[in-house]
């Protein structure tokens, strides 16, 4: 179980440019949480696994919506996806944390990796929405009260759940405006990959 794998399987469901962007967008939040929020009760496993807990976490959010393209309305995700993880041998606690991030399954969100791969989901795709209207399509210009402002306009990105980010951080704990500030720290260090450095804008 490695981060090359989770790559492998996500690139062999989703071919979507922007699904890709808005896992490795994830993946570097849980990454980033993982340094805050791990060690508490349910996180052993990623050594049992051979992983660090930045890679366990990490794979989570790579590879949590891995099912959505062909798989895309609530019956089916993320059922299917957890069909296909169980049917090809991934661990619990990596299939157990996807079911849990939607709230429509009935799983309960119980680990610190389950609540931060909630708190991290819909507000990775918030802030990378707010950065799209940026002059220069970058994520160095955006901050919490830009993307606060926006929470509030109803009419921007209007398939994003507020209540989800809103709820998210309440259950991890945290002040909204810190996990806002947190995540957006965590995509800046990926912005290249997201293709969210200005350079677009620059070579256009």
């Amino acid at each position: 179980m490695t981060r090359n794998d989770a790559w492998e399987l996500l690139t062999e469901f989703t071919q979507s440019e922007s699904l890709r962007k808005h896992a490795l967008a994830v993946e570097a939040c849980m990454r980033a949480c993982s340094h805050k929020f791990a060690g508490g009760p349910g996180t052993s496993d990623a050594s049992a696994l051979g992983l660090s807990e930045g890679d366990l976490w990490g794979i989570v959010g790579l590879v949590h919506d891995f099912d959505y393209e062909k798989y895309p309305s609530l019956e089916d995700h993320p059922y299917k996806g957890n069909e296909i993880l169980k049917e090809r041998g991934w661990p619990e606690v990596i299939t157990r944390a996807i079911m849990s991030h939607a709230e429509y399954t009935g799983v309960t969100r119980d680990t610190p990796l389950e609540k931060a791969l909630f708190a991290c989901d819909e507000l990775a795709g918030f802030i990378t929405a707010v950065a799209l209207i940026k002059p220069g399509k970058s994520l160095a210009e955006v901050d919490t009260k830009s993307v606060r402002k926006r929470m509030k306009d109803k009419a921007f990105a209007r398939k994003v759940n507020r209540d989800d980010i809103v709820n998210g951080a309440a259950a991890l704990g945290v002040d909204l405006d810190e996990h806002i500030g947190f995540c957006i720290q965590a995509l800046q260090g990926v912005a290249e990959k997201l293709g969210l450095d200005g350079s677009a804008v620059k070579t256009a």
